[in-house]
């Protein structure tokens, strides 16, 4: 960058007179940098604002933090109590549908056993090699099975129960030819 170059580059960061900004550029060497500065302690320029960062705690700024940290904490803080509680309310809802949905058992047109939804569950968490099993043959005896309730709206699992009561009544018809 030639000399001219360097007092317009100082002229349009400073907005100094062309005269001011060769000068400062000679009482520098030459060195745009330092003719910024030359002009900043004649007084030519505005020095630049300064702002300072520190991480020391002010004690104004320092307690309004703490209060607000504190504050929050608090507030999305959950104890251990709290999330009991929540899991003992999720689970209530979850034996109240249990308990309004039915499993039902049939043979032709009528039906034999209505068990709650929960009593099957149950059974097929605490017995499930012996619960399977038997559902499995009942099929291939010609019973039903089908759910009664809130359940049925939310998904159409009768649906699938009518398949799979066809799918073992195919196999029968083919182990009997």
């Amino acid at each position: 960058m030639d000399q001219l170059e360097k007092v317009e580059k100082i002229r349009e960061k400073t907005g100094v007179t062309y005269e001011e900004a060769k000068a400062a550029l000679d009482a520098a060497g030459g060195d745009v940098l330092d003719a910024l500065v030359y002009l900043e302690s004649q007084g030519k320029i505005k020095k630049p604002e300064v702002s300072v960062y520190t991480t020391k705690e002010e004690s104004a700024d320092s307690d309004a933090f703490q209060q607000a940290s504190q504050h929050y904490e608090a507030a999305s803080k959950e104890t251990f109590g709290d999330q009991v509680k929540k899991f003992v309310k999720w689970c209530g809802k979850l034996v109240k549908k249990g308990c309004e949905n039915f499993f039902i058992i049939s043979k032709g047109s009528e039906e034999l056993a209505t068990l709650p939804v929960l009593v099957m569950v149950l059974l097929l968490v605490l017995a499930f090699w012996l619960t399977v099993p038997v559902l499995v043959v009942g099929l291939f005896f010609g019973f039903k099975y089908s759910f009664r309730g809130a359940i049925t709206q939310a998904v159409d699992v009768n649906t699938a129960c009518e398949k799979a009561a066809e799918a073992a009544e195919n196999i029968k018809q083919e182990f009997s030819k």
